[in-house]
């Protein structure tokens, strides 16, 4: 069991199932319906944490009413809160988001972190104590940025969220020992997955990939470039499904798997995920996670 800290993006997900996404001014009935913790590195954590390990998520909360469903929600999932905005009485993140229940597609609106920005000076001293390995979604840049020069120090590894570029990643960038992008991630100049490559190599990050959804995943190690398949599966809901993803890869990585088996064992559970409804239903029933592998 690996102890892992996950920081950034705390959500309360109004999540619906619809046969269709409504167009203005249409009104429609949804076919399910959820309210969970959501957020990049949340659900991440989540993940992790089902996998048997202890998770922690940084991020920013406080004391609205709405609070209490996310910290409920959490604890019933098993991953420990370290709130940045203890104080906070505005609400925090909300995100509504509709499912296309033939096709998996997700439209999603969201505030983000965007009112919920900390300092990164009230951290505590022993927050890293004990901790084996640190994903960062970027949607805390200023703490993320600082948590992951503390674990530099302590080489403990960092690995990055890479959803999309948010200003403040350029100088997160370089502390990252793997970076996990999406194919939405373009820095600066960058305007194809090759510039991506090339940005990232430059900065000297040991170990690279970029997900693709169902097309293979494209890695770089070591400056040498390759891709690996991904399972093909009928998708009922891909909402999620990165955030998954990188929660099982800090599982396989920080397990001994090599880079490569932790991509391939990731995008397994990740797959799994977009079988069924929500972010949760795919730990519901009863499976066995693929073990850890060395090569």
């Amino acid at each position: 069991m690996a102890h892992g800290l996950f920081v950034g993006l705390i959500t309360l997900d109004c999540i619906y199932q619809v046969d269709h996404v409504p167009s203005s001014d249409e009104k429609t009935v949804a076919e399910d319906c959820l309210l969970v913790a959501g957020g990049p590195a949340t659900n991440a954590a989540v993940a992790f944490r089902y996998l048997g390990n202890s998770a922690q998520i940084v991020g920013g909360l406080g004391q609205h009413p709405v609070t209490s469903l996310i910290r409920t929600d959490l604890a019933a999932q098993g991953v420990e809160i370290y709130d940045l905005l203890p104080g906070q009485t505005a609400s925090p993140s909300l995100s509504t988001i509709l499912v296309t229940a033939g096709t998996g597609d997700r439209a999603v609106v969201s505030r983000n972190a965007v009112n919920s920005q900390a300092d990164p000076e009230q951290l505590s001293a022993d927050l890293l104590d004990g901790v084996e390995g640190v994903l960062i979604d970027g949607h805390q840049m200023a703490v993320g940025t600082q948590i992951a020069r503390l674990a530099r120090q302590r080489q403990i590894p960092v690995i990055l969220d890479a959803g999309s570029w948010k200003p403040g990643f350029e100088n997160l960038l370089p502390l990252a020992t793997s970076v996990i992008a999406s194919a939405r991630f373009l820095p600066p100049g960058c305007q194809s997955l090759k510039d991506t490559l090339d940005y990232l190599e430059q900065l000297g990050i040991p170990e690279i990939a970029i997900t693709r959804g169902t097309k293979p995943i494209l890695y770089s190690l070591g400056s040498q470039r390759a891709s690996l398949p991904v399972p093909t599966v009928t998708a009922k809901d891909t909402l999620g499904a990165g955030d998954i993803f990188h929660g099982a890869f800090c599982h396989y990585r920080l397990q001994g798997s090599t880079f490569q088996a932790a991509l391939i064992l990731a995008s397994v559970i990740a797959a799994r995920s977009c079988q069924s409804f929500g972010t949760r239903a795919w730990m519901n029933d009863p499976w066995s996670p693929p073990e850890p592998a060395s090569h």
